[in-house]
């Protein structure tokens, strides 16, 4: 949930904060670049190793931009399949950290920017980016227990490799990606990533659960659950 005190406190900090506007669309193309995609591949089940088949296809939040001031949800397509052995619900693997909610190259940024800055100073620099992330969630993401995020330097900035991976990829067919494009660029899949160590708040989780059963049952046919979206 959005608090509206958020963006106009987000207006007020940022007016001390200046970036290129390159570097603005860098970002916001990496993330964009996401919007849609499916991610529909599971080789194995991760608790057992046993064979897998289709369970549903549901929609999954990925990151909250700002489009003319106004905070817009961009989701994903995340297949999920049940083990034939020993029965499990499991995800296909997907470009998200155990326990967050936001894609993770939004988390990679947050977790970059507040190296260098205090976390409120970074929750105003990525609303000028146009991502919207609160204090809070900057500051459990920067606390979390991840692997080392690779970086380049741009404009002076340093910036998760994963977003300039992803925005470079938008340089091909009318900027559409497909799923494993996105987790390579992300450094996925994530089964074999480290999950971060974060203490959620009882609103975080109610917010999962409540968006867990937001779901269409669409088994084998994921596209289609794109356009009923």
């Amino acid at each position: 949930m959005i608090r509206a005190g958020w963006i106009g406190w987000y207006a007020h900090d940022m007016k001390q904060l200046r970036i290129p506007p390159l570097l603005v669309d860098i970002i916001q193309s990496g993330i964009l670049a996401c919007e849609g995609v499916v991610f529909d591949s599971r080789d194995a089940c991760p608790v057992c190793g046993g064979p897998v088949s289709g369970y549903d296809t549901r929609k999954k939040q990925f990151a909250v931009m700002l489009r003319d001031g106004i905070p817009y949800p961009l989701h994903v397509l995340v297949k999920r399949f049940t083990c034939r052995t020993c029965g499990i619900i499991c995800d296909a693997d997907e470009p998200f950290y155990t326990g967050t909610r936001h894609g993770s190259p939004v988390v990679d940024l947050c977790r970059t920017l507040s190296m260098t800055l205090p976390f409120h100073r970074t929750g105003a620099l990525m609303a000028q980016m146009g991502i919207v992330v609160d204090r809070g969630t900057v500051r459990n993401y920067a606390r979390g227990s991840h692997p080392e995020i690779p970086t380049s330097e741009l404009f002076g900035v340093s910036i998760p490799l994963s977003l300039i991976s992803l925005s470079s990829l938008t340089a091909g067919e009318g900027g559409r990606i497909i799923g494993a494009e996105a987790l390579a660029a992300c450094g996925f899949p994530s089964a074999y990533r480290a999950a971060p160590d974060l203490p959620l708040f009882p609103e975080q989780r109610d917010e999962g659960n409540n968006e867990e059963s937001d779901k269409e049952r669409q088994p084998e046919h994921p596209e289609d659950c794109r356009q009923e979206q």
